[in-house]
């Protein structure tokens, strides 16, 4: 699969909540991308 770079500005507390995240092993980028398969898998459904 071809990927593509996406540019996202977030507040101040989303990013640290992100970067906690980070620290627990989850990278930013496949926290980001399983949310949008999450999103657009679940409006298929309904």
């Amino acid at each position: 699969m071809k990927m593509t770079r996406l540019v996202v500005q977030l507040p101040k507390n989303l990013k640290a909540k992100l970067d906690a995240e980070r620290k627990r092993g989850t990278t930013a980028a496949g926290l980001i991308r399983h949310l949008l398969e999450q999103h657009f898998n679940s409006r298929k459904v309904t």
